[in-house]
């Protein structure tokens, strides 16, 4: 089949740093007044209740105060204003912006609606601990707890500025001083007694979320959002909501019994994110780019839902051969490991969920799509081109998670466009041949 040939897209022309400037003055303008605001007004309401409670740990008593981390836990305020600042594009500016603004949104709403208060007294503190201490006693009440705003920013921080040292010609030196100056205003937060531990974890969760929300490279998981009309989809969405909301009802609930339960935070986040996938946003949700890696947010918030996956993926198919050759050198089969990536030339992947694995250094092309559902029409195309060309550079491995559903489906209309099937009846008979399972979209709904 032809495969149109174009020119590489010229490079995008470098925006004037002033434009950067301006906008990066303008968020902050903006978001300087709504921080205080919000924040202030959470402290202000959870002062007028009768009782606030709090989420503390045994073993969080035996954490020193040590006066001068406050020095660190305040750089988190610089680090703010001069993120904004050092960015190459407005476009990074806003999807910074747009992170900073979430987390405070989502924070406030919490401690808003589930108030904790901060137990530990501090004892007097002198000099420029004791200064800080005084200024920050002037404004924060031992109020706004979880998630810690102050970690959910600092995930976000350090996201951006690992980034932009990794450009720099002295980042390999500057990079690990950023990493440690991070640690220790992470730690702060629990050395300057401000912070009780389960406000940490949380706030990663918050920052990860906003990471994800706005990812720095890629589409916005929101933008052309549109309900799916495929009652599949709207099943499975449903079902992964379902699994979301009981999850999170879990945490709620088995906080009462042990604060430990609050881990369920985490999938029940992971399941929504996916519920959102099948209602309409797609695959565009796992934040996986072409070469079958995915955003650091992406990995970490879906992690419990990806450990899900694998052990279906071990479900299946622990008795059955990994792969089986179609015709061609051109081969279908569930997701490899690294060393069996490796056995091919070039490994076309179909699974939106699933991370390239670590190791894996052949020729990578990844075509994410969703699993259960039907393709879209545009991806199935292109990664019908992919195996046609891929094929003339060596072995091809077709793979999706079980190898069942998507990545048969793919092979087979391989088969049909290059006339090695003449219908795709015969396709399918070939499929079949290989003694995998194939489960097709026309027949019986199977995993994929």
């Amino acid at each position: 089949m032809a495969v149109p040939v174009t020119d590489p897209a010229p490079a995008p022309a470098r925006e004037p740093y002033f434009g950067i400037v301006l906008r990066a003055a303008l968020w902050l303008a903006l978001l300087a007044p709504i921080f205080y605001s919000t924040y202030g007004f959470a402290n202000w309401l959870a002062s007028r209740r009768d009782h606030v409670g709090s989420i503390v740990f045994a073993w969080e008593h035996a954490i020193p105060f040590v006066a001068w981390t406050i020095v660190p836990y305040w750089s988190i305020n610089l680090f703010y204003g001069l993120s904004l600042l050092l960015n190459t594009t407005r476009r990074g500016v806003d999807r910074l912006a747009g992170r900073y603004l979430t987390a405070q949104v989502v924070a406030v709403a919490c401690f808003i609606l589930f108030p904790l208060t901060a137990t530990f007294v501090r004892p007097a503190t002198s000099g420029l601990p004791g200064f800080l201490f005084a200024v920050l006693g002037g404004f924060d009440k031992p109020f706004n707890q979880a998630p810690s705003l102050h970690i959910a920013l600092l995930v976000i921080i350090w996201d951006h500025w690992r980034h932009v040292l990794a450009r720099h010609r002295l980042g390999a030196i500057l990079r690990p001083v950023w990493h440690v100056w991070c640690f220790l205003i992470g730690a702060s937060v629990l050395t300057t007694w401000q912070h009780h531990f389960i406000d940490i974890p949380t706030g990663v969760l918050l920052g990860l979320f906003a990471l994800w929300l706005f990812p720095a490279k890629g589409e916005l998981p929101f933008r052309g959002f549109r309900l799916t009309a495929d009652p599949k989809a709207r099943r499975l969405a449903g079902y992964y909501a379902l699994g979301a909301v009981l999850a999170f009802a879990g945490a709620a609930a088995g906080a009462f019994i042990s604060d430990d339960f609050l881990i369920l935070l985490w999938p029940a986040l992971a399941l929504a994110i996916i519920a959102f996938a099948y209602a309409g946003a797609g695959p565009k949700v796992f934040q996986k780019a072409a070469d079958g890696t995915v955003s650091l947010a992406s990995h970490l918030l879906l992690l419990p839902y990806r450990l899900g996956a694998r052990v279906n993926v071990w479900a299946w198919t622990r008795e059955l051969a990994p792969q089986a050759e179609i015709t061609d050198g051109v081969f279908f089969g569930r997701f490899p490991t690294a060393d069996e990536a490796n056995r091919f030339g070039t490994v076309i992947d179909l699974a939106g969920e699933l991370e390239r694995p670590g190791g894996a250094t052949c020729r990578w092309i990844s075509y994410a799509m969703l699993d259960l559902v039907e393709p879209p029409h545009d991806r199935l195309e292109r990664a019908v081109a992919a195996i046609e060309l891929a094929r003339r550079r060596g072995t091809v491995l077709v793979c999706c998670a079980l190898g069942f559903q998507r990545s048969a489906a793919i092979v087979a209309d391989w088969l049909v466009v290059t006339g090695r099937s003449h219908t795709a009846a015969q396709a399918r008979k070939k499929l079949a041949a290989s003694g995998r399972p194939v489960h097709l979209h026309s027949e019986a709904d199977e995993p994929a």
